[in-house]
């Protein structure tokens, strides 16, 4: 651990007040927002909290659907103004940048290089430091773990205004701890991390359609020997056909197998670096009625989805940016949901109890919970920090309105099950669970407060995820 010495400190960058939400637009602070512009500014920006008595938290591009990223009365600084890729070492497959970078930003600049990341989320929009404060995962959690796994390095401001080098040699415990760690350890001002070689912009995929949750559950439990794999369920089929299921395996595509473009038209590979920087087609309107989307209209366009995928299908090429990121064609799609918002419920299950799997299932049969997506993969080993939420298992993410009658009464018994079975619960994308389940889901809560005390004695970094389940070990 190095610690980086700064000059005189710059002007405190202005705040702005403003109403802050996660992506999933249920749950609403009123923040005061500043956007540094460098590691100094950073610094003078929580000195600045700590002088006025007020909590802070670092925000990245607001794609966390819950409350990790917000603090009530408190201050946010917006991190998307450090967003420089540093540099790009192709002899060792490195890539350093600030934390406001985003991965669509990262994936495009490495691509001139014939690199890619080794783990991207399902959006491109995630920033480098929500990755990190998060530890994202993707579709080949099973094969590569997630994100904390290829951090060699990091920049870390400390709420005592100490500029850190981390790596897992100087640091071990602060470096691990922030993987994963919600933004509570410090503010990520940069970070090096491990890239790979990009065979091309493409990977070709084996499709499968399931007719209902005993078969997809059947087809997922062999071994899986892609190096991608994840299942769109349908929650919403009535009956046996419940869980019926689109499953996509996929393994990155050589470049002499990549399709040729036609006649006329850009290479393939040659726009690959547009694809992941141009706007969505289009933007859902601001004042989009939620109404519309509404269970019936949802279980049409779900059996239409299903019947149009193949009963099997092997060696699809498929494009690497709509493969990755499918739901970034459409610009604000959470505003879908209406002005209540929705609520995105991440969970795992550990290998060996699948009997509790298979109660959540049935719970969410039962109560009618109106799950409008369902997206459905298997986990690898656990690696990271305490609060990182992948553990080999089971991994569930659904969306659900909001306003759902009985919701959450139905999200408290699935947080039961879950607890109860060794599970947890994603935090980042968490806006409703209380304290009392969080204990069961991270055992290793205890030695994370203990850490972010030393760290932050005086309780300075919070956000209302921290304060609602109490992750924090000092100045509560």
């Amino acid at each position: 651990m190095s610690v980086t010495e700064l000059s005189a400190p710059p002007a405190i960058a202005p705040a702005v007040e403003r109403s802050l939400s996660g992506w999933g637009r249920s749950s609403w602070s009123r923040c005061a927002v500043r956007r540094p512009r460098g590691a100094a500014e950073v610094v003078d920006a929580l000195a600045s909290s700590a002088r006025s008595g007020r909590h802070a938290i670092a925000r990245g591009a607001g794609r966390s659907y819950g409350d990790a990223a917000q603090s009530q009365g408190g201050d946010v600084l917006d991190m998307t103004g450090l967003n420089r890729v540093l540099s790009i070492d192709p002899q060792r497959m490195l890539v350093t940048a600030e934390a406001g970078a985003t991965v669509g930003q990262l994936m495009a600049r490495l691509s001139a290089h014939g690199l890619t990341l080794p783990v991207v989320p399902g959006t491109r929009h995630v920033t480098l430091g929500g990755a990190i404060a998060s530890d994202i995962h993707g579709k080949n959690h099973h094969c590569d773990g997630a994100f904390a796994r290829h951090v060699t390095a990091l920049t870390l401001c400390t709420p005592g205004g100490e500029i850190l080098e981390l790596t897992p040699e100087s640091d071990a415990d602060l470096f691990y701890g922030t993987l994963g760690g919600m933004g509570l350890t410090g503010v990520v001002v940069e970070a090096t991390v491990r890239a790979e070689p990009l065979s091309s912009p493409w990977v070709t995929g084996d499709l499968d359609r399931t007719n209902g949750l005993v078969e997809t559950l059947e087809l997922l439990s062999g071994h899986e020997r892609h190096r991608y794999s994840v299942a769109w369920l349908d929650l919403l089929a009535p009956g046996a056909k419940m869980g019926r299921a689109i499953v996509s395996r996929a393994d990155p595509l050589a470049p002499g197998d990549a399709p040729r473009p036609a006649r006329g038209r850009r290479g393939v590979a040659g726009s690959y670096p547009g694809a992941l920087s141009r706007p969505p087609l289009a933007d859902v309107p601001r004042a989009f009625p939620g109404a519309l989307l509404r269970p019936s209209s949802v279980r049409m366009f779900n059996a239409l989805h299903w019947w149009a995928a193949p009963r099997r299908e092997r060696g699809r090429p498929l494009a690497l940016a709509p493969y990755f990121f499918p739901l970034d064609v459409l610009g604000e799609w959470n505003r879908l949901y209406g002005a209540s918002g929705l609520v995105q419920y991440q969970f795992v299950i550990p290998s060996g109890r699948e009997g509790a799997l298979e109660r959540c299932f049935a719970l969410i049969a039962e109560r009618k919970v109106p799950v409008y997506l369902a997206v459905f993969k298997r986990f690898g080993a656990a690696f990271g920090g305490a609060l990182s939420f992948p553990l080999e298992g089971w991994t569930l993410a659904i969306d659900i309105p909001a306003s759902a009658p009985g919701l959450g009464a139905a999200l408290r018994d699935l947080d039961e099950i879950v607890a109860g079975s060794g599970g947890r619960v994603y935090l980042t994308k968490d806006s409703r669970m209380r304290g009392d389940a969080i204990e069961a889901m991270y055992p290793q809560l205890d030695r994370f407060r203990e850490q972010q005390a030393q760290i932050d004695p005086e309780g300075l970094l919070r956000s209302d995820l921290a304060r609602r389940l109490g992750l924090c070990g000092a100045g509560e």
